[in-house]
C-alpha cells in the first residue's frame, strides 16, 4: 500500500470540478524528475530514462572489456567489469565507481577507451591523478553559440594570459573583470570585456550576440583548460582515431550479451537481481570467449547480403 499510495502521488493529484472531487494526472511538466519518479509499482528500483529519443523502463548495464591486440597477447578479450544502475544514471556519473572496481581486482588499465558519455573535463584529469587511467574519448563542443555553430569566435580564438589574468580577444582587446566563482558545484573562472569596447567593434556580430553587454568568457582552473585543450587538439589528429577505432570492439560485445543472453531485458525484479543477472551474462560471454580460444573456434561470422545471396550472376 505504500509503494501504490507513492506512485498516486507521484503521477496524480485530487481536484475539485464543479463541486466534485476528482482525481486527475498531472501534466508532463508538473511530474517529478525521471530520478525520483517509480515508474512501475512492481519494481521501485525501476526507472524511465530516454536516449536518442528511445525510452525505457528499468535499468542500464555498463560492461568493460580488455582490448588489446590478440594477435600480440595470444589472449582473448574478456569482460571485467559490469556495473548495474538504474536508467537515469548517466555514463560520466558511474565512470569514476567502474576504475574504483577495477582498481580494487588490480585490474585497471593504462589506457580507458570510451565513448563520448564517458567524458568530461573533470574526469580527464581525476582519472589520470586518482587511478593513473589516461582516458581516450571524444569531448564534446563547447556549449557556446560559436563552438556549436563553428561560425565566429569561440574560446579558442583568445588568447589567456593566466599568470597576469588577462585575456586578450582577437581584435587586441584584453578583459576588464577576471572573477573566481561557482557554477554548478564546479569551480570557474568569468572574464569580461569592456561593453564599449565590444561595441564598437567591426566583427561584434562574430563574437556576442549580447546588445547591451560585453564578450564573456567562462573559463575552468588552469589544469583543467590546458588538459581540455591538448585533448581536443589530439583528437583531430589521424594517430588519435586510429587508437580511438578500437573502441568499436565493445558495440560487438553489446550486440553479443544481447543476442545470446538477452540482456536487454530483466528476468527479475530489483536492482540487485538485475544486476546478479547482469554479472552472470558477463560470465557467460566470458566462458564461450575462452573455449572459443582454447578449441581455435571463431566465433565471428562474415556477413552476407541479401543481394548477395540472391547470386545475380550472368546467365549461362
Amino acid at each position: 500500500m505504500v509503494v501504490l499510495r507513492t506512485v498516486w502521488l507521484k503521477q496524480s493529484y485530487r481536484t475539485v470540478t464543479h463541486g466534485r472531487r476528482e482525481v486527475a494526472w498531472r501534466e508532463d511538466k508538473d511530474l517529478p524528475p525521471s530520478r525520483q519518479r517509480i515508474c512501475s509499482p512492481y519494481d521501485t528500483d525501476a526507472r524511465y530514462a530516454t536516449k536518442r529519443g528511445s525510452g525505457w523502463q528499468g535499468y542500464k548495464i555498463h560492461l568493460t572489456e580488455t582490448c588489446d591486440d590478440m594477435a600480440a597477447t595470444g589472449l582473448p578479450h574478456l569482460v571485467t567489469n559490469v556495473a548495474t544502475t538504474d536508467a537515469t544514471v548517466t555514463d560520466v556519473e558511474r565512470l569514476e565507481q567502474v576504475h574504483t572496481d577495477l582498481d580494487r581486482r588490480d585490474l585497471l588499465p593504462r589506457e580507458h577507451i570510451v565513448d563520448a558519455g564517458y567524458t568530461s573535463a573533470e574526469l580527464l584529469v581525476s582519472s589520470q591523478r586518482d587511478f593513473g587511467v589516461t582516458l581516450l574519448g571524444p569531448l564534446r563542443e563547447g556549449s557556446s553559440p560559436q563552438s556549436q555553430t563553428h561560425d565566429g569566435y569561440d574560446r579558442s580564438a583568445f588568447t589567456i594570459d593566466w599568470d597576469h589574468q588577462r585575456v586578450t580577444c582577437p581584435q587586441g582587446v584584453t578583459n576588464t573583470i577576471w572573477s573566481e566563482c561557482s557554477e554548478r558545484g564546479r569551480e570557474s573562472i568569468v572574464v569580461r570585456f569592456p561593453v564599449t569596447a565590444c561595441q564598437a567593434c567591426p566583427v561584434r556580430p562574430q563574437c556576442t550576440r549580447s546588445t547591451r553587454n560585453g564578450r564573456q568568457l567562462m573559463l575552468r582552473p588552469r589544469h583543467i583548460h590546458d588538459t581540455v585543450e591538448q585533448a581536443r587538439a589530439e583528437q583531430a589528429t589521424d594517430e588519435w582515431k586510429q587508437r580511438y577505432a578500437t573502441r568499436a570492439g565493445v558495440e560487438g560485445t553489446i550486440h553479443q550479451a544481447v543476442a545470446v543472453t538477452g540482456v536487454r531485458r530483466c528476468r527479475y525484479i530489483g536492482l540487485p537481481k538485475t544486476r546478479l543477472e547482469h554479472i552472470l551474462a558477463a560470465t557467460a560471454l566470458n566462458l564461450i570467449r575462452l573455449d572459443a580460444w582454447w578449441t581455435r573456434t571463431v566465433l565471428h561470422r562474415s556477413r552476407t547480403s541479401h543481394l548477395t545471396r540472391l547470386d545475380l550472376g550472368p546467365a549461362a
